[in-house]
């Protein structure tokens, strides 16, 4: 027979088993998105799209993810189904990991694939061009996701004259060839620093002709000066200094290149015109 003292510990035991249980059951409630309609519910669709744009809104990227795949899977005929193909990709960028930003291009490259002529078709071609954009490695290492990201914005140029996310697309575009061209002129810094000055010379010409705007061509006329300079060949130096005083004055270069005028003979020696 159990003892006064044994039963009341197994009601206690009993009651903090059945709270705990209780506050499981809440916690996964509160955790579960909203229990999903019906297929063929009337208005389904739309109850999915809301809540998907809802949880993409609130950056809980799974569950937006599965709302919207519901819509996808189930629903071929809804009028929600391109957006909401683009919500999955959207939703895959949202979370910006290096398997993400490969699955959120693949939905992107496949709504474009399936839907070309859709009025979104320029949404999907400018986020995959990111989704790209997200993969490039630094300027010093291998540059096969920055040139594939180069070629998606290219694109959008080309195709989507006038979208309105064409000029957030020409930013992009800039900082994405800067890192091509980064990795351009590291390797002739390289080259310099071996002081093999002729294969500066060649990659750093290179660069400059494939890449006029780029935004650190006062550090590329600096080295290209200066290994044309170290071949004994200060005639061709000498526009490229003339570039930095003209255009660069501002440039930490400026005062070497003006030195190196007024050594080799040219204008510009004291600064001015």
């Amino acid at each position: 027979m159990s003892t006064p003292s044994s039963a009341a510990t197994r009601a206690r035991r009993a009651g903090a088993t059945a709270i705990a249980g209780l506050l499981l059951a809440l916690s996964a409630a509160c955790a579960r998105p909203d229990p999903l309609p019906p297929p063929g519910t009337v208005d389904a669709d739309e109850f999915l799209f809301s809540r998907g744009v809802e949880a993409l809104t609130d950056e809980r990227w799974v569950e937006a993810r599965e709302y919207f795949r519901q819509i996808v899977d189930t629903y071929p005929q809804s009028r929600y189904r391109y957006d909401a193909k683009l919500g999955i990709g959207d939703s895959y960028l949202g979370e910006d990991s290096v398997q993400s930003n490969i699955l959120a291009a693949n939905e992107f490259r496949e709504f474009l694939q399936f839907f070309p002529l859709h009025e979104r078709a320029d949404y999907a071609q400018y986020r995959l061009a990111i989704s790209q954009q997200r993969q490039m490695l630094s300027a010093q290492r291998d540059q096969t996701a920055t040139r594939q990201a180069l070629q998606e914005f290219d694109t959008f140029l080309q195709n989507y004259p006038d979208s309105p996310l064409r000029e957030d697309v020409q930013n992009r575009r800039r900082e994405v060839r800067d890192r091509l061209s980064r990795h351009e002129f590291e390797v002739g810094l390289t080259y310099y620093r071996i002081r093999w000055y002729t294969g500066t010379v060649l990659r750093l010409k290179e660069l400059l002709e494939a890449d006029p705007n780029y935004t650190g061509r006062h550090e590329v006329l600096h080295y290209l000066a200066e290994a044309l300079y170290r071949l004994e060949r200060p005639k061709e130096a000498l526009p490229y200094y003339q570039q930095i005083v003209e255009i660069y004055a501002n440039s930490p270069h400026a005062a070497n290149a003006r030195e190196r005028i007024e050594e080799i003979g040219g204008p510009h020696a004291d600064g001015g015109a």
